[in-house]
C-alpha cells in the first residue's frame, strides 16, 4: 500500500516515466478501473481527464495550473469564436487565443533567451525575475515558488500547440467547439501524449471522444507491439549507448579522437531517434489499449532521400503543424507577407549582431533590404525569394521551438538551407529520377550524414562546446587507433549496428513482423514481453534517463 501511495502522490524525485516500473503499476490500476466504466461516455471522459491531471501533477506539480489555465482559456474562446457573427470579432478572438498561448509559452520558455539577447544587443545586465511566482507568493502569503528562476513546465510546447490549433480550426470552420469542458480538458491533457507528443489536432481526436470504445484483438496486439518496440528503442538503442559511450565523449570531446567523436555523432542520431520515437510508440500503444488512435509521428526518417523528405518523416505532427499554421499562412511557396519580410530582416540583424558585430549586422540587413527592393521589379526573383524565405522562417522557428538558444536557431537554419538547396539541386542532379539501388543508397547516406552532423548544434551544451567538438574532428582524426576504439566499445557498436539495421528494414518486413505478433497466441505474446523486459532490465541504470523531448 505504501508503494501505491508513493506512486499516486507527488514527488519531484519520482515522476511517472514510461521506462519505470512505477508507471506500469500506475497504468495497471487506472486501466483496471477504465475497463469497468469505459462504456459510459461522460464518466469515461471525466475519469481520463482526472487521471491525466493526476499524471501531469505527478510530473510537474503545481505547474498543473498552467495546463488548466490553457484549457479553460481556449475552451471559452473557442465557443466565442464559433458563436460570433462578425468576421472582425472572430479574427480578434482567435488573435487573442494565439497571443495568450504564445505569450504563456514565451514567458516560461524564452525569458532567458530574450533577456540574454537583449543584454548582448544593448550591453546591459538585466536578470530574469519570475514575476508570476512573485505575485503568487504575495497573493497566497507563502514563499513556495522560486522568484529568481523561471522553470519550464514539462510538455508546455506540446499542449500549447494543441490549444492553438483548436481555436484556429474553429475559426477556419474545420471543426465545431466541444460542448463539455470535461471533453475539451480530456483532449488537451490525454496523458499518454501530454508531455512529449505527438501533437494531436482537435479535428483528428475530438470525433473519438464520444465514439463507442471497442478494442479488438488486432488493436490489442498492435498496441502491445508498439509498447514493446518503444521500450526497446528507448532503453536499448537510446539509453544504453548513451550511458556507455556517447555521454562520455560529448562531456569532453577534446579528450577523444576525431574518429571517436564521429562515431558518437552517429550514435547520437540513433539515440535521439530511439528516445523520441520510442516515447511516441509507447504513447500510441497506450492510447490504442484504451481505444483511441494517435497520429503516427515517425516514418523511418533515416530512409529519407533528401532533407525535405526527412522532415516529412521526423516528428511528423510538428512538421505538419508548422506547415499548416505557419508556412502556408505566411505565404507558403507562392507569396510573401509583411510578417515574412519583417521577420527575416529583424532576425538577420539580431543573429549577425549577436555573433559578429554591429557593422556586419547593418550590412547584412541592408543586403536583405536591397534584395526586397529588387524583387519588386522581378516577379521570378520574387517567387524564389518568397518561397525560400518562408521555408527558412518555418525552419528557424522550428529550431527555436526545440530550445531557447541561438544554437537551436542555427540548427534550424542549417536544416532550412538543406531543404532550399535540394530544391535547386534536384533540377540539375544526374540521378534525381534514378531508381537504382546505388543512387538511392547514395541519397540516403548523404541525407543521413547531413542530418547527423547538424545535430551537434542540437546536442552541444554551448557554442564553445560545439567548437571543441568540431576542433577534435578537424585536428585529431587518429585513424590508426580506430580499430582500438571499435574493439573497446564493441558491445555499444553492435547495439548501434543492430539498431540501424532494424531501422532500415523494408516496410514489408516490419509489417510482416507486426502481423505475426498480432496473430500469435497470447502465451507467445507474454513470452516476448518477458524477453523484452529482461533485455531492458539488463540495460537499466540506477539513475533513470528522462526522455530528451521532455525539455521542449
Amino acid at each position: 500500500m505504501n508503494r501505491l501511495k508513493d506512486i499516486f502522490s507527488f514527488s519531484e524525485d519520482y515522476p511517472l516515466i514510461f521506462t519505470q516500473a512505477d508507471f506500469w503499476i500506475f497504468f495497471a490500476v487506472i486501466y483496471f478501473l477504465y475497463a469497468i466504466l469505459y462504456s459510459k461516455k461522460n464518466l469515461r471522459s471525466a475519469y481520463l481527464f482526472a487521471i491525466s491531471l493526476l499524471f501531469y501533477y505527478k510530473t510537474s506539480g503545481l505547474f498543473i495550473g498552467i495546463l488548466l489555465f490553457s484549457t479553460v482559456n481556449d475552451f471559452f474562446l473557442g465557443k466565442a469564436i464559433y458563436n460570433s457573427t462578425s468576421i472582425l470579432t472572430k479574427k480578434l478572438l482567435v488573435t487573442v487565443s494565439v497571443i495568450i498561448n504564445l505569450g504563456t509559452l514565451c514567458y516560461f520558455k524564452y525569458a532567458y533567451f530574450f533577456t540574454e539577447s537583449y543584454n548582448n544587443l544593448f550591453n546591459t545586465d538585466y536578470q530574469v525575475i519570475n514575476y508570476l511566482a512573485q505575485f503568487a507568493n504575495s497573493w497566497a502569503s507563502v514563499d513556495y515558488f522560486t522568484v529568481d528562476a523561471i522553470i519550464l513546465p514539462v510538455g508546455i510546447s506540446f499542449y500549447t500547440f494543441q490549444t492553438i490549433s483548436y481555436s484556429v480550426d474553429i475559426y477556419r470552420k474545420q471543426i465545431k467547439p466541444l460542448k463539455s469542458i470535461i471533453d475539451f480538458g480530456f483532449f488537451v491533457s490525454f496523458f499518454p501524449q501530454l508531455v512529449a507528443g505527438p501533437i494531436v489536432r482537435a479535428a483528428d481526436f475530438v470525433p473519438q471522444i464520444r465514439k463507442e470504445i471497442r478494442v479488438t484483438k488486432e488493436d490489442f496486439g498492435s498496441a502491445t507491439f508498439m509498447i514493446l518496440k518503444g521500450l526497446i528503442k528507448k532503453m536499448l538503442f537510446a539509453d544504453f549507448i548513451a550511458m556507455n559511450f556517447m555521454d562520455r565523449v560529448f562531456d569532453v570531446p577534446e579528450m577523444f579522437s576525431g574518429f571517436t567523436n564521429i562515431m558518437a555523432m552517429i550514435g547520437y542520431s540513433l539515440q535521439i531517434y530511439g528516445d523520441f520515437s520510442g516515447y511516441t510508440d509507447i504513447a500510441i500503444g497506450l492510447a490504442l489499449l484504451m481505444g483511441y488512435k494517435l497520429p503516427v509521428n515517425f516514418d523511418s526518417p533515416y530512409k529519407a532521400i533528401h532533407c525535405g523528405d526527412f522532415w516529412k518523416r521526423w516528428h511528423i505532427s510538428l512538421s505538419s503543424w508548422l506547415k499548416d499554421y505557419l508556412y502556408i499562412p505566411i505565404g507558403g511557396n507562392r507569396n510573401g507577407s509583411i510578417f515574412s519580410y519583417v521577420f527575416i530582416t529583424v532576425f538577420t540583424f539580431l543573429g549577425v549582431f549577436a555573433y559578429v558585430d554591429f557593422g556586419v549586422a547593418i550590412i547584412a540587413t541592408a543586403g536583405i533590404g536591397l534584395l526586397l527592393i529588387v524583387t519588386l521589379f522581378s516577379s521570378k526573383l520574387a517567387w524564389h525569394f518568397n518561397r525560400n524565405v518562408n521555408i527558412m522562417i518555418t525552419m528557424l522557428i522550428g529550431g527555436l521551438w526545440h530550445g531557447a538558444s541561438w544554437k537551436f536557431v542555427i540548427w534550424g537554419g542549417l536544416n532550412g538551407l538543406g531543404v532550399v538547396a535540394y530544391k535547386y539541386w534536384r533540377k540539375i542532379s544526374p540521378y534525381e529520377n534514378s531508381n537504382s539501388w546505388l543512387a538511392i543508397t547514395w541519397k540516403i547516406a548523404f541525407t543521413f550524414i547531413f542530418i547527423t552532423f547538424t545535430r551537434i548544434y542540437f546536442r552541444g551544451n554551448s557554442m564553445d562546446h560545439i567548437n571543441r567538438f568540431y576542433q577534435a574532428i578537424m585536428t585529431n582524426m587518429d585513424w590508426t587507433n580506430a580499430l582500438v576504439v571499435l574493439w573497446e566499445y564493441r558491445i555499444v557498436f553492435v547495439v548501434m549496428l543492430f539498431g540501424y539495421i532494424t531501422h532500415w528494414l523494408p516496410y514489408r518486413t516490419k509489417d510482416w513482423l507486426l502481423d505475426q505478433f498480432i496473430k500469435s497466441n497470447i502465451i507467445i505474446k507474454g513470452l516476448i514481453a518477458v524477453i523484452v523486459a529482461i533485455i531492458c532490465y539488463q540495460t537499466y541504470a540506477a539513475d533513470f534517463q528522462p526522455f530528451i523531448y521532455f525539455q521542449f
